[in-house]
């Protein structure tokens, strides 16, 4: 990246290939302020436009739905009807609740890919979005009518939930995939712009920043959307599991609603045709000769080739070379999110077998959102920019590695919890179990014991998923933004499988083992972060 000319103000305009945020440029820090004929000018993010803000909303109603949903479907899968403690719908117990929660999850994040594909190769992101919008809401009716009372009754409750998993889960992919793009997408500024502020102070417009505030506030966005969703776990106490449902559809529908109003005002490349076959193409190429992607490039195809030319550039092989280096940290990130997929799982779970003191056992998770609420602000708008002042830069990597560890705390502290459970009455090791006064007491824990860890989950979120989702970011080529942030989410459906893997230890008494297991693997994965070979470049 050049810098600008003393005296000057000088515009830095990022070619299409240029990633959107520096690329892992963990070897050059980024200051915090350029020096030029004026002095040194602070770096500072640009006001989003106002689609920035319809968009983060329909994200919103699309997160309320979605955890709207998932909050009490634990519950709703795992007790029976005449639950004397904790009300249910289909009965099939703690293991078949966990299997189908996490495979849900796991559905939900592996059709990012295929939503990528159908944006980058057919629709484009904004005729995605909508399509699979309409699918999103098709699973939702679904649901709600499966869980009436009258239909829990019958043999088809049990398909019709599976039915609307699987199609809450399309539209999910659809989604998920091309949302966060689009959203960076309306930053149409370029790279830096220095600029004279109402205050008198003259600034630097800075592009990195403005997306990283961009992604912060989507998450937060995000996070609001889980909050809100509060409405349905205490619906599910007081009217039933078909009532609580139907509030996530109702607010999903606004959302769809505002996302057709809204649909000619993005800002959003067009599809490409090739860009997927390309892909495949020279991956093959890459494989059959031992993984050297340079065999791919136009300028080295051999003259005996029966294809004339490759349909694409030496640019495309570079923009596919930054892509794979970068996915190389997506390696490391399913262990962190087999960690965290116990937040809505087995955490819930433990908190049935505690003393709640009438508060609903699957709304503790909420304090997830709650936490991440009051923290990324802080860190955003306070944190990072005392950090950046004081001359050290905030990379992605030491968020990530940060994230990690935290996470990898709050599991220890879970099978504390879960060893204190183990040790208390009446029913010690075996909480809830039917040979224990039948069932119907928990064991004498609070469930406030819980907080903690449900605070260190969140604050681990902030910088790890964040930083995510700025990293996939950065390193997407104009051409893959969909399928590279795909790639990303996917690696939360490789994290519930390895989740699963556990599923032997979620049974009494061996609950406290399992969070250790996860405790030490996201660990070993934040330590192994650095150890990662990634391209290393300056973005511009």
């Amino acid at each position: 990246m050049s810098r600008p000319e003393p005296d000057t103000a000088t515009t830095l305009i990022a070619t299409d290939r240029t990633p959107l945020l520096p690329a892992i440029a963990e070897d050059m820090p980024p200051p915090s302020s350029i020096a030029n004929g004026h002095g040194h000018l602070r770096k500072v993010a640009e006001n989003f436009p106002s689609i920035v803000w319809v968009i983060a909303s329909i994200e919103f109603c699309e997160r309320f739905a979605y955890f709207g949903v998932l909050g009490p479907m634990q519950n709703y899968i795992q007790n029976p009807r005449v639950d004397p403690i904790r009300s249910g719908g289909i009965g099939l117990g703690q293991a078949h609740a966990t299997l189908v929660n996490q495979g849900f999850m796991i559905w939900c994040f592996l059709t990012p890919v295929l939503g990528a594909v159908v944006a980058e190769q057919y629709l484009g992101r904004v005729k995605t979005i909508l399509y699979s919008a309409a699918i999103y809401g098709g699973g939702l009716a679904i649901l709600v009518l499966s869980s009436l009372p009258a239909v829990r009754e019958t043999v088809i409750s049990l398909p019709g939930l599976l039915l609307s998993l699987f199609l809450i889960g399309v539209g999910t992919g659809g989604i998920k995939a091309n949302v966060s793009p689009l959203l960076a997408e309306q930053c149409t500024s370029p790279g830096q712009v220095i600029r004279l502020l109402k205050s008198g102070e003259t600034v630097i417009i800075d592009r990195e920043l403005t997306v990283q505030r961009v992604f912060a506030t989507y998450f937060l966005f995000i996070n609001a959307g889980c909050l809100a969703a509060l409405a349905s776990v205490e619906i599910e106490q007081s009217y039933g599991f078909s009532a609580a449902f139907a509030i996530p559809m109702t607010v999903f529908i606004i959302g769809f609603i505002a996302l057709m109003t809204s649909k000619d005002q993005y800002n959003s490349s067009a599809p490409d045709g090739s860009i997927i076959p390309n892909v495949l193409h020279a991956l093959w190429i890459t494989i059959k000769h031992k993984g050297n992607l340079n065999c791919a490039r136009p300028a080295l195809e051999p003259v005996e080739s029966r294809y004339q030319e490759y349909p694409w550039t030496n640019s495309f092989i570079d923009d596919l070379q930054t892509a794979l280096s970068a996915s190389k940290v997506f390696l490391l990130y399913p262990f962190y999110w087999a960690a965290f997929s116990q937040l809505l799982t087995n955490f819930i779970s433990q908190a049935a077998t505690m003393q709640t003191h009438g508060i609903p056992n699957d709304i503790l998770p909420y304090m997830n959102p709650i936490t991440t609420l009051f923290l990324l602000p802080l860190l955003d708008r306070l944190i990072f920019p005392t950090v950046r002042n004081l001359g050290y830069p905030v990379h992605h990597f030491p968020r990530i590695t940060a994230g990690f560890m935290v996470c990898a705390l709050a599991m220890l502290y879970a099978a504390f919890v879960q060893r204190t459970i183990y040790v208390s009455p009446p029913c010690y090791d075996h909480p809830r179990s039917p040979t224990c006064m039948h069932g119907q007491v928990p064991n004498d824990v609070s469930v406030l014991l819980q907080v903690p860890a449900y605070i260190l989950v969140a604050s681990s979120e902030c910088p790890a998923s964040v930083a995510g989702l700025e990293y996939a970011y950065a390193n997407a080529p104009k051409s893959m933004r969909s399928l590279i942030m795909a790639l990303y989410l996917s690696t939360i459906s490789v994290g519930t499988f390895l989740a699963m893997a556990v599923l032997p230890l979620t049974v009494d008494p061996k609950i406290t083992w399992m969070y250790i297991v996860l405790a030490m693997a996201v660990f070993g994965a934040g330590a192994a972060l650095w150890s990662v070979p990634v391209q290393r470049k300056e973005a511009g």
